[in-house]
């Protein structure tokens, strides 16, 4: 695990605590003392991958950052610490939620929208949200193609500073209802 340092516009990519230490006792302003030392030894050597910020003076700090990557350019392109492990191993296009909206169906369905409209408040002359819910049954051919279908007939009727809900959240259900009749 390698170390970013950057304090202003000096900046390092160091393998271990002891170079970190010789590149932050180069710069005058930091200080370096026998506290400052443990203390970044201890951050090296921990499980912690947060960076880590110390203060030099009021608003003034610089940063340790752990990284895998083994080259200064490798670091900056990559723009990322560490993978999240969690994040590799649940893939988002093969969540059950993205799986039954995309599911081909052609049929009939229900949809139900539950959506902030803006509406114009009599007393007071200006706009407030309210929450609405649309319930529709029509042809299509998936969930995603229902959601889509309500959401552009709702877009041309209210005020367009109403809100929508995302599509995987808890605010839009459907409901296959059965096949279509063929000539219909």
């Amino acid at each position: 695990m390698n170390l970013y340092i950057r304090y202003f516009n000096s900046e390092a990519l160091v393998k271990n605590a002891d170079e970190a230490i010789d590149f932050l006792s180069g710069i005058d302003e930091i200080g370096m003392n026998p506290v400052l030392e443990a203390d970044i030894r201890e951050y090296a050597e921990s499980d912690v991958h947060f960076p880590k910020r110390y203060k030099i003076r009021p608003r003034v700090y610089f940063i340790i950052i752990k990284t895998e990557a083994a080259t200064m350019l490798e670091f900056k392109e990559k723009r990322t610490v560490r993978p999240d492990k969690e994040t590799e191993a649940k893939p988002k296009a093969n969540s059950p939620i993205v799986m039954k909206l995309n599911a081909v169906r052609d049929g009939w369905y229900e949809g139900s929208l539950k959506f902030k409209r803006a509406c114009i408040a009599a007393s007071t002359g200006k706009f407030q949200y309210r929450d609405t819910v649309f319930v529709a049954r029509m042809k299509a051919n998936s969930g995603m193609d229902c959601y889509n279908r309500i959401v552009e007939h709702l877009s041309q009727r209210v005020d367009e500073r109403s809100q929508f809900p995302s599509v995987k959240g808890k605010n839009f259900q459907f409901t296959y209802l059965g096949k279509a009749k063929q000539g219909t």
